[in-house]
């Protein structure tokens, strides 16, 4: 079964759309460690909160995509851009439009 991860984040004033460009910058690498979807959303009601969606083969590529130096690289650079404020939930994908079958 695929693993889903859904998770806001709260940015620092004025830094929303710098964290989303930075996390839209490892879409090839996230592909590689076996990401089938990765959405990066954000709302007009909350100028400092960005929403982030995925999608992964199996928890396990998502915990090794967590040890990239990549991913580490781009975590250290988003960290002075964010308040510290996370929530997550991870899901247990059945499928849907887009989702590969397991």
């Amino acid at each position: 079964m695929r693993y889903g991860y859904l998770a806001t984040m709260r940015t620092v004033p004025g830094k929303r759309d710098d964290v989303v460009t930075l996390l839209l910058g490892g879409e090839d690498g996230l592909r590689a460690a076996g990401c089938d979807l990765y959405v990066v959303g954000t709302s007009d009601s909350d100028q400092n909160l960005v929403w982030v969606f995925e999608v992964w083969q199996s928890k396990a590529h998502h915990a090794a995509s967590l040890e990239l130096p990549a991913t580490k690289a781009a975590i250290a650079s988003a960290m002075p851009m964010l308040t510290g404020e996370f929530t997550g939930q991870e899901l247990d994908i059945a499928g849907g439009l887009g989702i590969p079958s397991a």
